[in-house]
């Protein structure tokens, strides 16, 4: 996914930039960057951090730069922050986000013949560098913005800073947050995750609305450029994955929502007469949800698994899958006297192509697991997320729901077909549902309902987007 920060600041910047940024680690792998203005221009850094931390490969890069406006980013995917010369002037620009019509919006910017981009490995072009070229088409940096916004299918939040400040625009339909905080200076943030400045000594001003476009200047100002549009699409998957437990998007906290939904699957449970012996969560994103359901259902919250922090700490995995696999593997640490003749029940975020899941069950079994029952925090996940880089998954097909449909089916599904796998109140779904209980080696499977999650996040179905669930836009 990727997360961005930045800072207009009273007085220098770059030691609020650079741990504002850090506060973002659990949102990307590949790369991290930070740029400020100085009195001779941009100084940027840009680094891999994907065998070390943020922190100890920008250490001495931060104790270098000096300036009063500053942004940076976590980035799963392409290199930023990217140092711009235009008609528009001089900037630094990052983004959050996904550009499905990248080649054809390359296209249109090469029909001009002025236009050229920087061809990035793989013959790829940084989808950072085309929504500096979108903005560069417009008469002013605001109205830039905003043509970038309607012109993207996708997503698009981002931060763009010059001499006097930040430009800080959230997503035109509000798919990732944007938050602003305050010092009692006058020192202004930018964040896409609120708990990123708690400890800096800024206070939440407000929250960006979808689309909205804002100017923070480093005098601690904030200048609303172009007004929030009326349609809201908030990710779903902040709640149930990526967000990290103490940040909180439109008013909801992480944590609080992650143990309502836990809670209210327990209430199914109860009601079935299911009986445990206690109730664990798959670090670390399942652990609220787990703790909920044992609270609600009075069946006692173990932890049967324990993640090796010292030398695996970081949330995400490396960019190869079999990596992957193995490194999930050696984080987590079983505890065989919580394990042993035991009927387990695990809660984990989510099932996306169950891999990592499957393994750990196996080795609970292993253990001398008497029954070991799963319930994800979500509703299956049917489709690839269009509008954010939600996995490095490249087809459909790395689901397993979408797998075990196709086996179901003797072939690939119809959409209308696919639409009855997804409802939960069919056939098909039960099915579907029972056969991945029977690939996974669980003993029994239950999902939340769409309803359920929509509860326990506690905003309207409406403004959420749940097309990862149920295919709808």
């Amino acid at each position: 996914m990727g997360g961005i920060f930045g800072v207009a600041s009273k007085g220098d910047c770059v030691t609020d930039l650079y741990f504002g940024i850090d506060y973002h680690s659990h949102l990307g792998t590949h790369r991290g960057g930070m740029a400020v203005y100085t009195e001779k221009g941009f100084d940027r850094a840009i680094h891999s951090i994907e065998n070390a931390q943020f922190r100890t490969k920008f250490e001495d890069d931060a104790a270098k730069m000096h300036g009063r406006v500053g942004i940076g980013c976590i980035s799963d995917t392409e290199p930023q922050p990217l140092i711009v010369r235009s008609r528009l002037g001089h900037f630094a620009i990052t983004t959050v986000g996904r550009i499905n019509n990248l080649d054809s919006l390359t296209d249109e910017a090469f029909a001009d013949g002025r236009t050229q981009f920087l061809e990035l490995s793989g013959n790829r072009i940084n989808p950072t560098e085309l929504a500096a070229a979108l903005i560069n088409q417009k008469e002013s940096v605001a109205s830039g913005i905003r043509h970038a916004q309607q012109k993207i299918d996708g997503s698009l939040t981002l931060l763009l800073a010059d001499a006097g400040g930040l430009y800080a625009a959230r997503d035109y339909l509000g798919r990732t947050p944007l938050i602003i905080g305050q010092k009692e200076d006058g020192s202004l943030c930018a964040s896409f995750e609120s708990h990123a400045y708690m400890n800096l000594g800024y206070r939440t001003v407000r929250e960006l609305g979808p689309g909205e476009v804002v100017y923070l200047s480093k005098e601690g100002d904030i200048r609303q450029l172009m007004a929030p549009c009326r349609r809201k699409r908030v990710c779903s998957f902040l709640w149930t994955y990526y967000g990290y437990p103490t940040a909180t998007y439109e008013g909801i906290n992480v944590e609080s929502s992650r143990y309502r939904c836990g809670a209210l699957m327990a209430k199914e449970d109860v009601q079935d007469g299911l009986k445990l012996d206690s109730v664990g969560g798959i670090p670390d994103s399942g652990l609220a949800a787990a703790i909920g359901y044992a609270n609600e259902s009075g069946v006692p919250f173990h932890r049967p698994f324990m993640k090796y922090t010292p030398t695996w700490s970081r949330s995400f995995m490396p960019q190869n899958q079999s990596m992957r696999n193995l490194v999930a593997h050696m984080k987590l640490i079983p505890v065989h006297d919580l394990i042993r003749d035991k009927k387990l029940l695990f809660i984990d975020d989510s099932i996306v192509r169950g891999t990592q899941l499957r393994e750990t069950v196996d080795f609970l079994y292993e253990s001398g697991a008497k029954e070991v029952h799963v319930r994800p925090a979500c509703p299956p996940i049917m489709y690839g997320c269009k509008y954010l880089n939600f996995s490095r998954s490249t087809s459909d097909m790395d689901l397993i729901t979408r797998r075990c449909v196709v086996r179901l089916e003797g072939g690939v599904p119809s959409q209308e077909r696919l639409a009855l796998y997804a409802d939960a109140s069919t056939p098909e779904y039960t099915a579907m549902v029972e056969e991945i209980r029977k690939e996974m080696h669980f003993t029994s499977l239950k999902f939340p309902s769409m309803d359920m999650l929509v509860e326990s996040i506690g905003l309207p179905e409406c403004e959420l987007c749940t097309y990862c669930w149920n295919g709808r836009e």
